[in-house]
Parts: structure tokens; C-alpha cells; sequence
């Protein structure tokens, strides 16, 4: 008996401790005021980015494979005569896949049809990405990808060489941001800011303002690097955003 009003004596007492201490951790939370901070950075772009896809199709295989290869390296003979460094060249994705097309013939019952899947041939398909250090070569470059024999491209993304530069930037621009609007805030009722109690960074995007359509599949045509250049590729914008809490006067 003694055993258990001691057992449970404790246990009541590790309960009131535990509710005093939550309570006093409530009461011990300063005033705080919480804001949210944003800011963009423009930069021009100074890169840009080409995935490139070269599509051959032929019933035999090495057939559609030497004609592939022959595309890939005219596009790699390409990138040597532009200067571009051999880090900046990959090969992305190589696929191999049999090529098949449904026809419809007529049955032997008047309207009845029937489905007869052709073989066209084996589809082989390499992925090839360049990046171009000189943006203001891309419109010479494209022109004589056209040229290569490229089948489709499948993106074109101006980029900036110095994105950690520019996170850093919008980051202290969000922080100055979350700063002034308690400052603003707090103002209109009386009181200022302290420290701040924490900082929450939300994250970052980053986007250009001139993104080129994916899947684009290419035409023929007079693609010459001579004429007035036809491409603007706008700026890139970097977003920050942080949550700041401060501590009230």
C-alpha cells in the first residue's frame, strides 16, 4: 500500500511539473510581430542552354543508327567551330525503339474493318545539350543547328553564370523588405522593433522572361545568321521570400 501512494504521489507530481513548465514557457514568450519579406532581382541572361533531338527512323537498324550518329557529330563539329568547351557538350538520352502504325484495311463483311500494325522501322534517338557562354552568338548558333540536320528542339533556356550571386542579393532585399513593413507596421500603433527572434527562409524562384516552347518540332527554311537579329531574350528574374519574427518595444 505504501508502494502505491508513493507511485502515484509521483506521477502526480511529474504531471504538475510538467503543466508549470509548459505554462510558464506560454507566459515566458515575448511580444513578437511576424512579417513576410519579398524581392526580385533582373539580371540579363549571359548563357543559354540548347536541348537538341536528333530522330531517325529506318527498318534497318544500323542504318538508322549511322544516321544518327552522322547528325550528332556535324552538331558536335559544330560546338568545336563556335569554341565551346567540351564540359559544355553532352549527350543526354540515347533511345532505340521499334516503330509501328496501325492500318485500317477492308473486311471481308460489307463495312467491317481491320486493324494491321505495320512495322516502319527502328526510331533511334540521341538527346544532345549545349550550352552557348556567348548570348550573343545564340542566333548565329541556331541557325546552323537548323542547318545540322536537328529533328527538334526541345528547349532553349537563357540562364545567369552567377545565380548564387543573385539568390544572395534578393535574399538580403527580402530581409530589408520583411524590416521596413514592421517598422510601418508597429509605427501606427506606437511602438517599435527589437531583435529579430527568428528568420524563416521560404525559398527561392527563378525564371525567365522569355522561355522558348518545348517540343518545338523544326522546318525547313532559309535560316540565315546575315539578317537582323529576331531574338530579344528579355530578362531572368530571381525571387526571394523570408518570414521574419521581431521582438516588440
Amino acid at each position: 500500500m505504501m508502494t502505491n501512494r508513493l507511485l502515484r504521489a509521483t506521477i502526480f507530481f511529474i504531471l504538475v511539473t510538467c503543466v508549470s513548465s509548459a505554462v510558464a514557457q506560454q507566459q515566458a514568450e515575448p511580444p513578437l510581430i511576424t512579417v513576410t519579406g519579398q524581392a526580385e532581382v533582373k539580371v540579363p541572361p549571359d548563357e543559354v542552354v540548347f536541348t537538341l533531338a536528333v530522330v531517325k527512323v529506318n527498318k534497318d537498324l544500323l542504318v538508322a543508327k549511322e544516321e544518327n550518329d552522322r547528325n550528332v557529330r556535324s552538331i558536335m563539329e559544330l560546338a568545336r567551330r563556335y569554341n565551346i568547351a567540351q564540359q559544355d557538350v553532352q549527350t543526354d538520352y540515347i533511345g532505340v525503339t521499334p516503330k509501328y502504325r496501325d492500318v485500317r484495311r477492308r473486311g471481308a463483311l460489307v463495312g467491317e474493318e481491320e486493324a494491321e500494325r505495320v512495322f516502319e522501322g527502328y526510331e533511334v534517338s540521341k538527346t544532345v545539350v549545349i550550352r552557348l557562354r556567348d548570348v550573343k552568338r545564340f542566333e548565329s548558333l541556331l541557325s546552323e543547328i537548323l542547318r545540322a540536320g536537328i529533328d527538334r528542339v526541345r528547349d532553349i533556356d537563357f540562364r545567369t553564370s552567377e545565380i548564387r550571386k543573385y539568390k544572395d542579393d534578393a535574399r538580403a532585399m527580402a530581409i530589408r523588405a520583411a524590416r521596413e513593413k514592421a517598422l510601418a507596421l508597429t509605427k501606427e500603433i506606437g511602438q517599435t522593433i527589437g531583435k529579430a527572434h527568428t528568420i524563416r527562409e521560404e525559398g527561392y524562384s527563378y525564371g525567365s522572361s522569355n522561355a522558348m516552347a518545348n517540343n518545338t518540332t523544326m522546318i525547313s527554311g532559309d535560316f540565315s545568321a546575315e539578317e537582323t537579329s529576331t531574338i530579344a531574350p528579355g530578362m531572368i528574374t530571381v525571387s526571394a521570400r523570408v518570414t521574419v519574427s521581431f521582438l516588440l518595444n
